[in-house]
């Protein structure tokens, strides 16, 4: 017989703790025993009892030997179907955060300003999949007072499906560029993928949060019943690049009082998650000075904007992905940053289909118009293409090569699709 979904929460109500993987297993939890192409989560749901589980979660009687297995038709829609009955039993705002880039900064700056006023739950790392959008829903305790949700897609109806069992209050797209081109079907996909939000507010009531600066936004916002925009031109809470020379500072001139933001953020693309987290505290009523202090206050970390010194040089570490818009924008805020002997170690960028080839033409079109000490290319259609640059198939060769030269004094930018894993070249 299989477990039905209400019977399901009233054990989770008593054992609130949720793993779908058997290495992390704590006394008390429950596992969801997931199939993956590779692997079949039930043959480990006995394992994770021995661990010390009070019940695994299956799909296949032939695993079930004791009460402690839950037998269910799907596991992974369990598990989902458990996150939107716990979420509906949370009366609080649920805000979700996409977009093509910055995203996890935007998520985590708006965690730092919201977690000083109440207490706010949000996305562990980028667990913003079918996967970890319903464990971090169902990681959020009956003391909370917020929840920040951050939603990743690379095809459409994939935000459409996450908002089902989110069902969020509250959103803000940060932008839509030049990702996941091969699963959207190109630019106008990945609006309309990650528009899938803005629906769900637009059919529910919901409350948005839109970037001014960006004209394909005032298209994907109308109907939107209240909208709170933000910019550096225009908007209820507006600001600007004061300087980013290496790291970000914002002069806030409207929404809050007239205010410097002086971040340890590398990039003045980042201007806009600082300015997405400001919007949402002054909304929330969060005092502009706690704002201001839980911005100055963020410390990027995995390889996101990081400005980090070793071995005599200054890197620049922003390697947790890469795709055209995100690229350009690195680049352009490096050739703008006041230092000598620039490097630039560049990773191939993924799931752009068949626009790669041009893609990566066009980025190294874009290098050739300034002049570097070094450009180092990794992988991927960067094989491909003419140019007159250093090339690796790996980074772990790149890495190899830049230990024997013995360089100092240089600055180096670091970046790449996640898959490259630009980051063992500064390890």
């Amino acid at each position: 017989m299989f477990t039905s979904t209400e019977a399901l929460y009233n054990i989770y109500k008593q054992y609130p703790s949720v793993t779908t993987d058997t290495r992390n297993i704590k006394p008390g939890d429950i596992f969801f025993a997931l199939k993956g192409p590779s692997f079949n989560g039930n043959s480990f749901a006995q394992r994770a009892l021995d661990a010390g589980a009070a019940y695994a979660v299956i799909d296949e009687a032939a695993f079930a030997t004791d009460e402690r297995f839950l037998l269910t038709e799907d596991v992974l829609t369990a598990l989902q179907n458990l996150a939107k009955h716990h979420r509906q039993h949370l009366n609080i705002p649920f805000l979700a955060i996409t977009g093509s880039n910055g995203k996890t900064t935007t998520k985590e700056l708006v965690h730092a300003v919201l977690s000083t006023t109440y207490k706010t739950y949000t996305t562990t790392g980028n667990l913003n999949n079918h996967i970890g959008v319903p464990l971090t829903i169902l990681k959020i305790q009956p003391d909370a007072e917020m929840a920040v949700i951050e939603m990743g897609a690379n095809h459409q109806k994939e935000i459409e499906s996450y908002c089902n069992y989110t069902l969020p209050t509250h959103g803000l797209i940060t932008n839509c560029g030049k990702a996941h081109l091969e699963g959207f079907g190109g630019i106008e996909g990945v609006r309309k993928g990650k528009g899938e939000l803005f629906d769900f507010l637009r059919s529910n009531d919901g409350v948005a949060f839109v970037c001014d600066d960006f004209e394909y936004f005032h298209t994907m916002a109308k109907g939107l019943q209240e909208i709170h925009w933000y910019g550096t031109q225009n908007g209820e809470l507006k600001g600007t690049v004061k300087q980013s020379d290496p790291f970000l500072e914002v002069a806030i001139s409207k929404g809050l009082a007239p205010i410097n933001i002086s971040t340890a953020l590398v990039g003045s693309y980042n201007i806009y998650n600082v300015l997405a987290a400001a919007i949402l505290g002054k909304f929330f009523n969060v005092p502009a000075q706690k704002i201001k202090e839980a911005l100055e206050a963020y410390m990027p970390g995995n390889s996101r904007s990081q400005l980090i010194e070793k071995g005599g040089n200054h890197i620049i570490l922003d390697a947790y992905n890469a795709n055209p818009s995100s690229m350009q924008l690195a680049i352009e805020n490096f050739t703008n940053l006041h230092a000598e002997n620039k490097i630039l170690f560049l990773g191939a960028m993924m799931e752009l289909g068949e626009t790669s080839f041009n893609e990566h033409e066009n980025l190294i079109a874009q290098i050739a118009k300034y002049a570097w000490k070094e450009v180092v290319l990794v992988g991927g259609d960067f094989k491909n293409t003419m140019h007159p640059y250093r090339y690796f198939d790996s980074s772990i060769q790149a890495a190899e090569w830049w230990a024997l030269q013995q360089s100092t004094g240089n600055y180096l930018l670091v970046k790449g699709s996640r898959s490259m894993m630009m980051e063992k070249i500064v390890a």
